[in-house]
């Protein structure tokens, strides 16, 4: 039987599941909850329990982890009725590894204090991949205490974990950056091979020449195949990262930051959203320049 404490995992989808897995094998005993059953029923089989809600999760582990969409739903889980908060205690650590606003988080993060608990933002990278993997990029804002006493968890899921500060937020903020320069890279990578077929030469060839350059990037190796097979199926969904590079411009904002190349990409996401893709992978970023352009990329591995 294992020694370790319990911890708690909240948000079981695409990463989540993942990650909550990798607590597994690395035995910890793990209480779980999720929106929807399958997932839990799919972890009480491996030896994770169930919970009924939030509340329940915080009274049987004193640290949970939370994955979850956007802020509303980590502000819901959080702060409401039956929620993490309502079964808080002294010494409670909430790990919210969702990618929300620093200022949601800041907030969460005071409410956390008043119950005598850590509140530590700890945003992920890596995508679901990653997540299997147990290799993510962990950012972590908050108090470096309670990080030091959640790090095994933390080690459990992630290869890197860098204390961004001990200002609520900071993990947040550096996710926020993350996900410009990811957005950055991927629409360069878009334009690159939408200009090779523009132009007439072969775009496959061309990706095989400029990867091996300083042109290749994490974004070209992952998403360039895709692009080039027209395999947009989920991994990370493209309005997920619309809704991210939202939250990176109303931050910028707040500290009258001028971002025009995010605005644009936020464009391209919007539009390709309309056109009903917001489920896709980010590597369907591609079909909104094929529209504007009045070509396609290639006719290979057509869905």
């Amino acid at each position: 039987m294992s020694t370790k404490s319990a911890v708690g995992f909240i948000g079981l989808g695409l990463m989540g599941k993942h990650m909550a897995r990798n607590l597994l094998k690395a035995g910890f005993p793990l209480v779980v909850h999720n929106r929807s059953r399958a997932a839990v029923d799919e972890l009480v089989a491996e030896g994770a329990a169930a919970a009924g809600s939030p509340q329940e999760v915080a009274t049987r582990a004193g640290v949970v982890v939370t994955m979850l969409p956007n802020s509303p739903d980590v502000e819901a889980v959080a702060a409401g009725a039956g929620g993490l908060f309502a079964g808080a205690s002294a010494g409670h650590i909430f790990v919210d590894s969702s990618t929300i606003s620093p200022a949601v988080t800041q907030a969460l993060a005071e409410k956390a204090a008043g119950l005598g608990a850590d509140w530590l933002d700890a945003p992920v990278s890596g995508g679901p991949s990653g997540a299997q993997a147990g290799t993510l990029s962990i950012m972590v804002g908050g108090s470096a205490s309670a990080l030091e006493r959640a790090r095994p968890v933390l080690e459990a899921m992630g290869k890197t974990i860098t204390h961004i500060g001990e200002r609520p937020g900071s993990g947040q903020i550096a996710k926020a950056c993350n996900q410009v320069a990811a957005a950055a890279a991927l629409e360069g990578v878009a334009e690159a091979l939408m200009l090779a077929r523009a132009a007439g030469a072969d775009p496959q060839m061309v990706f095989q020449a400029i990867r091996s350059g300083a042109a290749n990037s994490w974004q070209m190796e992952s998403q360039g195949p895709r692009m080039l097979s027209r395999d947009h199926r989920p991994g990370f969904k493209a309005w997920m990262h619309l809704k991210d590079l939202h939250i990176a411009l109303d931050t910028a904002a707040r500290h009258n930051l001028p971002m025009p190349g995010t605005a644009q990409i936020v464009q391209l996401y919007a539009a390709l959203l309309a056109a009903g893709h917001g489920d896709d992978n980010i590597s369907a970023l591609v079909l909104a320049l094929e529209t504007m352009a009045a070509i396609e990329l290639t006719d290979a591995g057509r869905r």
